[in-house]
């Protein structure tokens, strides 16, 4: 049974947060999906994704392809797992159910702590997912190191 782990965004941007998240994961051999709400969206991160250099390639693709199911790391709209990832990543807003973290080893909520609905859709999310028998933890940078602020075990 796995935990949702809610990223709160303040010192670095998503595209910052992301790929060190997204290494984590790869080392821990987990197949991610990073979930979005917008295809443009999700079109800009691939191509932030390429661009971090050699020191940090992350091998992933864009949902759509004729490869999805062998991505290590994919970039989706959709709540279909194609890749038959373990860890989820959602960004901006995109929606986790209770079941989907039960079945994950991890699932990471990242927001931006300087937009007010994207804080108040995350306390949403929180509420859902520990109202639903999940594990969370809570993260903030605001201190300039992430550091573990809150935490809810499964009922």
């Amino acid at each position: 049974m796995g935990a949702a782990y809610f990223y709160h965004l303040t010192q670095t941007s998503m595209d910052v947060t992301l790929p060190r998240l997204l290494e984590k994961a790869r080392g821990a051999g987990w197949r991610i999906a990073v979930r979005g709400v917008d295809p443009g969206r999700m079109e800009w991160l691939d191509q932030k994704l390429w661009l971090l250099g050699e020191e940090s390639f992350l091998a992933h693709g864009l949902a759509g392809g004729a490869h999805d199911a062998m991505q290590p790391i994919l970039l989706t709209t959709d709540v279909t797992l194609a890749n038959g990832a373990t860890c989820v990543m959602s960004v901006d807003g995109a929606e986790v159910s209770a079941e989907e973290v039960q079945a994950a080893d991890r699932v990471c909520i990242l927001f931006d702590g300087h937009d007010p609905e994207a804080v108040q859709h995350a306390r949403g999310q929180w509420k859902a997912l520990t109202d639903g028998g999940c594990a969370a933890q809570y993260w903030s940078e605001e201190s300039g190191n992430w550091q573990k602020k809150a935490e809810s075990g499964a009922a």
